[in-house]
This record gives structure tokens, sequence and C-alpha cells, in this order.
């Protein structure tokens, strides 16, 4: 059996197919592109070629352009209030991956949402605060990552 070795090298020294590649993949990772015929044209390389190096070239993602928290949050049971949260991970672009919600007991509901926040514009304290800010939210805790 091959072992296989990575190499880190600077998109600069290698030939402008890979990036080409990778291109291809995020066309198709973001929904840019429906099928990989699609991906392939839009990055500027034959089908052929995207298929001899998908599965070999992959970008650099540093530690900390993959962030994802979870946070624990309680709400009031009143119409509207999980909406409201739910768009200021929206407004500050941070992709939420999933959301758990209890059944409410005693007029409150414990939920919880894991979120990618690594293209997210402001720091993840600036997120807490306006998370806070909501109306109908009663506490905010167990926070995970970051």
């Amino acid at each position: 059996m091959r072992k296989t070795t990575f190499l880190l090298v600077d998109q600069e020294a290698l030939p402008p197919v890979f990036a080409k590649v990778i291109e291809a993949k995020e066309y198709l990772r973001n929904s840019q592109a429906s099928s990989t015929t699609e991906a392939a044209r839009m990055a500027g390389i034959s089908r052929s070629v995207f298929y001899k190096y998908k599965d070999a070239v992959y970008p650099y993602r540093d530690k900390n352009t993959d962030s994802i928290i979870t946070i624990q949050v309680v709400l009031f049971d009143k119409p509207g209030v999980l909406m409201a949260l739910i768009s200021e991970f929206y407004r500050v672009g941070a992709n939420i991956l999933t959301i758990n919600q209890n059944i409410p007991v005693n007029g409150k509901a414990l939920v919880s949402i894991s979120a990618r926040i690594d293209h997210m514009e402001g720091s993840l304290d600036d997120l807490l605060f306006c998370l806070r800010q909501v109306d109908g939210v009663q506490s905010i805790g167990n926070i995970a990552g970051e």
C-alpha cells in the first residue's frame, strides 16, 4: 500500500491548474455551480483535469479559519424569539450548522446552536453581546469553541 505524503507549497510555485481545480471545488461547495462540468467550465479547466486532481489538491486552511462555536441559550416561550436569535447569526455572517430546541418548560426553552464563525464580521464577543440583546433571551452559556 502506498503511503500518502502531503506538502505545503506556496501557490505561486505551482502550475496555475492547481489553483483552478481549487476554484472549481469552491464553486461546487458554494453551490455556484450545479455540476462538475459547470464548475470546471467556470474555473477555465477541462472536466478531465478537474477529475485528475480533485482528490489531490486542497486549499490550506489555518486552524483559525475553521472556527465552530456551540452555545446554549435559555429563551422565553414567546413567538419570534428563536427567529430573532437566528437572524443575529445571519446578520453577522455566522453559518448555523445545528439547532436543537427543547420543549418549553415553565415558559422557557433551552436551545443549543452550533455555528461556523470563520467568515463572521466582528468578534465572538460582539456576536454574544448582540445575542444577549435579543428580546426574549434570558441567558447564554456553555460556550464551546474559539
